[in-house]
């Protein structure tokens, strides 16, 4: 794993102190010497590598990290370039269209939004190859608590967008009144049409960060 070196290694350091930290490296280390795990161990971190605690505006929380080959880099949502957009990203970038009059880009790489304040957080950080949620309950969801918890305690607007019933389930860790929660069902094929489509997050995004005198997010991804 890629240490973090930047200001949320301040916010986090006092978890890697904790006996459950250990416990997870060492399980984390072990299924990447005997299965195929996802994202690369180098990309673990890369939520928080590429938005600094500092710097984020808005957060997205996911479930845990794409599990087919070539698709997790550690942003959730987000593949690299090259590979095709996952169902639930095609309906994130349709709703990205609708309610902003974006383009729909050839790719799936988010980095960009990252790049620009928005934590593309996984609750879940690793996942073996074509086994969904088969790194849950080894000790990730405690360690990205404490990450949600150091962004609760910032004294500064932030808005999160809440997607399907895990990312929700967080909304009673956040209890800042400067911040606001959006939430709406998941953007996969199976619920997007139970309200995630027309749910407009982008927008009322912006809208509130720019009410606060916050520079908005440049929500087109480049092709």
């Amino acid at each position: 794993m890629a240490a973090i070196n930047n200001d949320w290694l301040d916010a986090l350091k006092g978890e890697f102190k904790k006996p459950y930290y250990k416990q997870l490296f060492d399980k984390v280390n072990d299924e990447y010497r005997r299965f195929q795990i996802f994202p690369p161990a180098d990309d673990i971190f890369n939520a928080f590598h590429l938005t600094p605690l500092s710097k984020v505006k808005v957060v997205i929380l996911g479930q845990d990290p794409y599990h087919n080959v070539g698709q997790a880099h550690g942003l959730c949502f987000s593949v690299k370039k090259g590979v095709e957009a996952p169902p639930s990203l095609v309906n994130i970038y349709k709703e990205l269209q609708d309610d902003l009059g974006c383009r729909i880009p050839r790719h799936g790489c988010l980095t960009k939004w990252a790049e620009q304040g928005v934590l593309m957080l996984n609750t879940v950080l690793t996942v073996r190859a074509h086994q969904a949620n088969s790194h849950r309950g080894i000790g990730w969801e405690e360690f990205t608590d404490a990450a949600i918890m150091a962004l609760n305690g910032q004294d500064r607007p932030i808005v999160y967008i809440l997607w399907g019933s895990p990312a929700q389930r967080k909304a009673a860790m956040l209890h800042n009144p400067k911040h606001l929660i959006l939430k709406a069902p998941h953007p996969s094929p199976l619920s997007a049409y139970r309200g995630f489509f027309g749910s407009r997050p982008f927008s009322q995004a912006n809208e509130f960060l720019t009410s606060h005198g916050i520079e908005p997010v440049d929500w087109q991804i480049e092709e």
